[in-house]
């Protein structure tokens, strides 16, 4: 993992980092999403894109909001041990990504496009709620003018046809609702394709495929490359699953953004199970996840160089490059030159 803190210099913010590695193989999982074009030609560059709101955004600029105090600061303590110090880290994260998920919205916030479909969506569910309890006073007046009309017996003629009046005017009334919910849901659903038309429009063809990447944190090994054609909209139980496979038993920690897809009831329940603990970086440090986002940044160089059509010519080129990526010398280990596998054998051995 690594982590970096800053410091304020006479106005300017000065970034120091501090990186710090697990020190077992299987102690630290570190994994993020990836996102290329289902079809793609040699050569071609393949964009920066983000998909953990649910929506791709294509070349999104880094989020703002430096904060001069984080959780990882922790790790700039050289003689604290690498356990403690992440066990304080994960605390520290997650205590901070429960209180964002209990305020009213939403703990990342889209593109423009994207915020208005989230508003309107707001919108349309109070509306439904209003109208709901607009149901049941219907109802409970239906009840009520039964109950009356068996009394009706006891009252004179004009007070039963006044009655019966104040009763035309509430159907005539509800019709009126029903007729303005009609024009309400027609209006709404045109909306809808017409946003949906803008989206395609804006969008082009373009259909995008998923990869998660899982790398151990000690060794830098790649774990595997799981393939999701549904691109953003890869559910947390898809990816669940594949963790299932892959995830080391000694594991004690797995290092994530923050998207969506990881912030779910499913990777909290395979925490639990695994008895592994679930950290999500901090906001706008993706530094502390830095070596999921080097991976990445190596797999799209890579592929830039390949072309496929769809998954099916994806999926062996990825089988190509895992063994490729193991066995190639690495700069950032604490044995320099070595590769991931032979760091990895190293440490087993001491």
């Amino acid at each position: 993992m690594v982590l970096g803190y800053g410091r304020r210099e006479r106005g300017r913010k000065k970034a120091s980092t501090v990186a710090r590695s697990a020190e077992q193989p299987g102690q630290a999982v570190n994994v993020d999403l990836c996102f290329v074009p289902e079809e793609h030609l040699a050569a071609e560059a393949l964009p920066a894109v983000s998909g953990s709101s649910g929506r791709l955004v294509v070349g999104r600029g880094k989020g703002a909001g430096e904060e001069a105090h984080w959780p990882g600061q922790v790790f700039a303590d050289a003689e604290r041990d690498y356990e403690s110090a992440m066990a304080q880290y994960a605390q520290a994260a997650q205590a901070r990504l429960l209180h964002r998920q209990g305020e009213r919205e939403p703990i990342l916030v889209p593109a423009k496009p994207w915020r208005e479909e989230r508003e309107g969506q707001v919108a349309r569910y109070r509306l439904r709620q209003q109208r709901k309890q607009e149901d049941i006073a219907w109802q409970a007046a239906k009840v009520a003018r039964r109950q009356e009309r068996q009394s009706d017996g006891a009252l004179s003629s004009a007070e039963r046809e006044q009655h019966r009046e104040a009763w035309r005017q509430r159907r005539a009334e509800r019709r009126t609702v029903l007729l303005t919910r009609q024009q309400e849901d027609q209006l709404w659903h045109k909306h809808n394709r017409q946003r949906q038309a803008e989206v395609t429009a804006t969008e082009g063809n373009q259909r995008w495929i998923a990869i998660l990447a899982v790398v151990d944190n000690c060794t830098r090994q790649c774990l595997g490359l799981p393939l999701f054609l549904t691109a953003a909209r890869v559910t947390s139980r898809e990816i669940g699953e594949s963790l299932r496979l892959l995830l080391p038993a000694t594991l004690h920690y797995l290092i994530s953004d923050q998207g969506m897809q990881f912030r779910s009831q499913t990777i909290a329940q395979l925490a639990e199970e695994r008895r592994f603990v679930h950290v999500p970086i901090y906001r706008h440090r993706p530094e502390s996840n830095g070596i999921a986002e080097r991976f990445v940044l190596t797999l799209k160089n890579w592929l830039c160089t390949r072309s496929w059509q769809g998954g099916d010519s994806l999926s062996p080129l990825l089988a190509e490059f895992l063994p490729e990526y193991n066995e190639r010398p690495h700069q950032g280990l604490a044995i320099p030159g070595l590769s991931p596998n032979e760091f990895a054998k190293r440490v087993w051995l001491m």
